[in-house]
């Protein structure tokens, strides 16, 4: 594979190449970065749902341990 690429322009290997490369595979990259994306945003929704929840019971709880029994 080396001697395949060093009688080629230094422009074939750093331009054309990853050139090609990205209008083949962009739509897979794209899907992936994509997917990863929704991921991180999904893990930060549940993040800040469970931590409002926490929040929210912690409050009640402690207000009402705070009057004493009804």
């Amino acid at each position: 594979m080396r001697e395949f690429f060093s009688g080629l322009p230094w422009w074939v290997k750093w331009v054309a190449v990853p050139v090609i490369a990205l209008v083949v595979f962009g739509g897979l990259i794209a899907s992936v970065v994509g997917f990863v994306i929704g991921l991180l945003f999904k893990l930060l929704v549940f993040v800040a749902l469970v931590g409002g929840l926490v929040y929210v019971v912690r409050k009640f709880t402690a207000s009402s341990s705070s009057r004493g029994d009804w």
